[in-house]
């Protein structure tokens, strides 16, 4: 298909591809986040300080820290595969 053809198909073809796109983008920037080593180590602190002022009690800090560290985990085993 040519010029003529794009000309032709981009009412049709033209919104498919917006959207396609976007869909891209949004995949690329939650798997980034999702990824993101950073928020984890900043959950972790954020965490202690609760734990510190106290706001949660031993038994929650401990629960809330193992999904973490597991999570993290899961990120790192994900990134050296």
């Amino acid at each position: 298909m040519g010029i003529l053809g794009s000309i032709l198909t981009s009412p049709v073809l033209g919104p498919i591809n917006g959207v396609l796109w976007l869909a891209r983008t949004i995949e690329e920037q939650a798997n980034a986040e999702r990824w993101d080593e950073s928020k984890i180590v900043g959950g972790l602190a954020e965490l202690e300080l609760d734990l510190d002022l106290g706001k949660i009690g031993v038994e929650e800090f401990e629960t809330r820290e193992a999904a973490l560290l597991q999570q993290l985990k899961e990120i790192q085993e994900a990134k050296n595969e």
